[in-house]
């Protein structure tokens, strides 16, 4: 299939890779010319604007945008949504908020262009493991653009099939569903981030305690001297609590022991607030994950071993950099 990819930085230059690997024709827009010019020498449509990247196609036209929630996005749907033709279909695959994307659908069918949002997790090393999707949008139109979703997805990969699983829909287990209408993608997908702020807050404050066993406030028979990196590799193998969160500390600390290069100021990318807003707007309990969010707040004053490690996850999956200092 032909789609036009807006956005060629981390995550978007790996979708539109993956997917020309996997065959599909891309158009490839970024502001950053260069970045445009090195798609174009790998066999990707050069497109020098917005407009031009209209004249790239000859029926319908897909264009999957992959630029940070807000203004960036908001402007380019704006755009799109004018220049656009009656059928033309336009993909969020950034973390933008739900309740945008509902809004945005109503717009664009106004226009009779159809909306995807699609919340995609797979950070940085998508292009290589390929990416888990959450798909919010018209059921025709999802199944439509099934290819697109197939080519960036893990496939089954090594990944256990679940005992008892006997759903029809394959789709999960390659890596995507449907979540429903417009909106329940990047809902999914908030939630998702949200149990992640949790997960790695988890890790964090647990090796903070290993690390602290050698403190001098302790009586000198008690302390310990806990060799980080080998507990991280030894719980990556047979652990209940392994996971490629785990994994991206082991990285971390194997390089690093006392992560160095992070100051412990924890950045946010707001999944984690909205995620909160969710549960008091549903009033559904939420004690580990607001925990989670107000302890990066937190580490914007007052740092700890604990918040470089979670500097050190965000970076390793996602190339996520730090508050400045």
């Amino acid at each position: 299939m032909r789609l036009a990819v807006i956005g060629l930085g981390r995550m978007g230059g790996n979708i539109a890779r993956r997917l020309m690997q996997g065959g599909h024709e891309i158009v490839a827009f970024d502001r950053n010319k260069a970045a445009v010019d090195e798609f174009a020498a790998d066999g990707a449509i050069a497109a020098a604007s917005l407009e031009d990247t209209i004249t790239k196609f000859d029926g319908q036209r897909i264009f999957w945008i992959m630029l940070p929630a807000g203004p960036p996005t908001e402007q380019t749907i704006e755009t799109l949504c004018k220049i656009a033709s009656p059928g033309d279909i336009i993909i969020d695959g950034g973390n933008t908020f739900y309740k945008d994307d509902i809004r945005r659908a109503a717009s664009c069918g106004e226009c009779k262009i159809h909306y995807v949002d699609v919340g995609t997790s797979g950070g940085i090393w998508g292009l290589e493991r390929g990416y888990c999707m959450m798909i919010g949008g018209e059921k025709e139109i999802v199944d439509a653009l099934d290819p697109i979703f197939d080519t960036l997805a893990p496939g089954y990969g090594s990944v256990v099939r679940t005992k008892g699983r006997a759903a029809p829909d394959d789709r999960a287990e390659r890596g995507y569903i449907h979540a429903g209408p417009s909106g329940a993608g990047h809902f999914v997908k908030m939630v998702h981030n949200g149990i992640e702020y949790g997960l790695m807050q988890a890790y964090a404050e647990g090796f903070d305690i290993l690390k602290g066993k050698a403190s001098e406030r302790l009586p000198e028979d008690q302390r310990f001297t806990i060799d980080l990196a080998d507990v991280a590799e030894v719980w990556r193998r047979g652990s209940v609590i392994s996971s490629w969160l785990l994994d991206l500390s082991a990285i971390a600390l194997a390089k690093d022991v006392e992560l160095g290069d992070f100051t412990g100021k924890v950045s946010d990318s707001g999944e984690g607030q909205w995620t909160i807003d969710a549960a008091m707007e549903e009033a559904v309990p939420a004690y580990v994950l607001s925990s989670a969010l107000f302890a990066r707040y937190r580490s914007r004053v007052d740092t700890t071993f604990g918040d470089k490690l979670l500097s050190a996850m965000r970076f390793g999956f996602g190339g996520h950099v730090e508050i400045p200092q």
